[in-house]
């Protein structure tokens, strides 16, 4: 089929790729020219495993192309809207100008029998209110609401090989046009076996809020929890192993550490609460409320663990943050619990030195003040105390007795609770996890 894919930032880039893959011919478009520059390249303006590798043998096949031309998109047969949904400055709410702006600007180039998609993260009645947009310009082309669910570090496979596809129509039913339409599209994946469930608009607009709520009390509770470890000296990673062999509340996502932070949990959960309170259904997340306080409070608690672990003061000591990213496997710092921490701490008067093997530009950009370094052996050099914010791979691999000829002091605190607390012990270091003894 031919498709169009309006918005080419995370989420609109990964999937003109995979659409293309899928034996699509694809335009992406965007309107920032450097990011549809890199992407002809097939050079990824952000850090995603795999995804340059893709854009250059999907771009070898002629199947995809990029271009700022809005007009690229007549021609096509279904039309995704892929643009962002940030929070409004000074609000809880999202920001919808980009999907509205994507919208109005494709109208002029629909066509009858047309599929409009879209796939951002949008307050419930976005889509409705869309729908009527496209109907008043060409009544023949009907929208749908098709919501995404990547994880950043495995969006491509994610989108090749999705848990679950959800297609939002008007009406709910199976036997609306549009669906036969987007199975053609998706006809790879659901020939494998993917799930496929059909809605109405509102319910597809709220599968991904609800979602994305959801994980986050997950994270936010198990991190209560370890508050509550440490007042009582339990160790809240058994904890979490024995909960979570209840297969009603399972293992993933029970992970105590600094909290969650990108592009997505913090301003999606926030956005859910603004719009509920609209509906006036806002007695409904009031729990959303503390989700988010406690997530926010366990940066505050590692400033005052690494004040503890340097002896009570932070004024001078030089502290190393391993991670900059709001999680491995990216380059995203957006609400970076890291990031965050690391201002916290040099705010305090810690001399901090920032290090991350994807993220350090993004970071500069965001907290400049900050000492970046890419270097791990040069970024430990002579500090005062390591914390372990950010789980990549090559973090959780060091090796402490080499390490510890290279600080000034081995007192390490583990943020995101991954390394062998007794073997850093061993090595003569002072270890601190988060809700762990």
């Amino acid at each position: 089929m031919k498709i169009s894919v309006i918005g080419c930032g995370y989420l609109g880039a990964v999937h003109a790729a995979c659409m293309a893959k899928l034996g699509h011919d694809v335009v992406g478009i965007d309107v920032d020219e450097r990011k549809i520059a890199a992407l002809s390249e097939a050079k990824s303006p952000f850090y995603e495993p795999g995804l340059d590798d893709l854009l250059e043998e999907v771009q070898a096949t002629g199947r995809l192309f990029f271009t700022t031309d809005m007009a690229a998109a007549a021609g096509c047969d279904v039309h995704f809207i892929c643009v962002g949904t940030p929070q409004k400055k000074g609000e809880n709410g999202a920001d919808l100008s980009y999907v509205d702006a994507a919208t109005s600007t494709l109208l002029p180039h629909l066509r009858p029998g047309n599929i409009v998609v879209g796939k951002s993260t949008v307050p419930v009645g976005t889509a409705a209110r869309l729908a009527e947009w496209v109907r008043q310009v060409e009544p023949l082309t009907q929208m749908m609401w098709n919501p995404e669910f990547l994880r950043e570090g495995h969006a491509v496979s994610d989108t090749l090989r999705p848990d679950r596809l959800v297609y939002g129509v008007e009406g709910g039913s199976e036997d609306h046009p549009a669906v036969t339409t987007l199975d053609a599209v998706y006809a790879s994946p659901l020939d494998a076996g993917t799930p496929r469930l059909v809605t109405d608009l509102a319910t597809a607009e709220l599968v991904k809020a609800a979602a994305n709520s959801f994980l986050a009390t997950k994270i936010s509770f198990v991190n209560a929890m370890a508050e509550v470890c440490e007042a009582s000296g339990a160790d809240v990673t058994q904890l979490a192993d024995a909960i979570g062999l209840d297969d009603r509340i399972g293992r993933k996502f029970l992970n105590a550490g600094v909290g969650f932070g990108g592009g997505c949990l913090p301003k999606d959960i926030r956005a859910f609460m603004a719009r509920a309170g609209e509906l006036g259904a806002d007695q409904a997340l009031t729990f959303l409320r503390e989700v988010d306080a406690i997530n926010m409070r366990r940066r505050t608690r590692v400033v005052e663990l690494t004040r503890e672990l340097c002896d009570g003061t932070l004024l001078g000591k030089r502290i190393t943050v391993l991670g900059a990213a709001f999680k491995p496997e990216s380059d995203d710092v957006r609400d970076s619990p890291a990031l965050s921490i690391a201002a916290q701490l040099q705010l305090q008067g810690a001399v901090v030195t920032v290090t991350d093997p994807k993220a350090l530009a993004n970071a500069a950009g965001r907290f400049p003040e900050l000492h970046y370094e890419l270097d791990t052996d040069k970024a430990v050099q002579r500090a005062d105390a390591l914390l372990l914010l950010t789980e990549w791979q090559q973090y959780r691999d060091l090796e402490p007795y080499a390490l510890a000829e290279l600080v000034g002091v081995p007192r390490i605190l583990d943020g995101r609770n991954v390394l062998d607390a007794a073997k850093w012990r061993a090595a003569g270091w002072s270890y601190r996890g988060l809700g762990r003894p």
